[in-house]
């Protein structure tokens, strides 16, 4: 299913040639890395302005889901190393650029999903794994290359890629810096699906059509939970759940899923 009337946004006054945001009348959000020229590498100016792209999802209501892809049939091979736009700043104040970005996708409540194709490495390996599922088509392939830079892993994945594969395979990724296939991803854990060349953007608008229309507050709360479990105790994140479903059962949108479920129909959540 494709999303009904995509509709460019300008996000904030952020969105650009090289950062493309396009929003569906039902919730769903797209962002497009667009600089395929260059494998959809990110500049040190399109930090900032990614960072207000993820903001801007979070504070406006109807968006309900966002999907991150690039174009050309590319994802994102990471940071533009040879852009030399911000050659003068100091590469710690640069480095608070991206760490603010990865925060802010971090840290956004609502879904989001990575549609890669072709290339992820670097800061666009962990773009994508910052993303709360992960679909890829059977071309795509991912590295943590950084080492064969004489670089560390940033934008996150010293913390994302352990919590995903576990240290061991973390240390291999990381530190030899392989390119593996999607399908390997798939076997190590991090990537959710594999689809064969040509049903990806099909598959996406599927899965994010269905969040765009589950209920929001519920999916904001669950995926929080899911976030915290691993620094909560079982009993700590059994009254978490305790909270949450008082919530949700004061909620508009709880009487609704009852309502629709006894109606035999599809229910409508407001986020309410």
């Amino acid at each position: 299913m494709t999303p009904a009337n995509p509709q460019a946004s300008p996000a904030a006054d952020v969105s650009s040639e090289a950062l493309q945001v396009t929003r569906a009348g039902n919730g769903v959000v797209t962002l497009t890395l667009n600089r395929p020229a260059v494998k959809n590498s990110i500049t040190s100016s399109m930090w900032e302005p990614l960072r207000q792209i993820f903001q801007e999802v979070r504070e406006r209501d109807e968006d309900r889901v966002l999907v991150i892809t690039g174009a050309g049939g590319e994802f994102c091979a990471g940071a533009d190393l040879g852009d030399g736009t911000n050659a003068h700043a100091h590469p710690l104040n640069a480095m608070h650029e991206v760490n603010a970005a990865a925060l802010a996708l971090h840290t956004l409540p609502k879904p989001t999903v990575a549609k890669v194709r072709g290339n992820a490495v670097g800061a666009g390996m962990n773009l994508a794994l910052g993303c709360d599922l992960i679909v890829a088509e059977e071309n795509a392939r991912f590295s943590e290359i950084f080492a064969r830079r004489a670089l560390s892993v940033d934008f996150g994945g010293t913390w994302l890629l352990p919590r995903l594969v576990g240290i061991h395979k973390a240390r291999e990724l990381a530190l030899l810096g392989d390119i593996v296939s999607a399908q390997e991803a798939l076997e190590m854990g991090f990537v959710n699906r594999v689809v064969d060349e040509g049903r990806l953007d099909a598959f996406v608008d599927d899965w994010a059509n269905r969040l765009a229309e589950g209920p929001p507050l519920a999916l904001q709360m669950t995926k929080r939970m899911l976030l915290n479990s691993s620094s909560l105790s079982f009993s700590e994140a059994l009254d978490a759940e305790a909270w949450a479903q008082t919530v949700n059962f004061g909620s508009k949108d709880t009487i609704e899923g009852v309502k629709a479920f006894m109606e035999k129909r599809p229910p409508r959540f407001q986020g309410r």
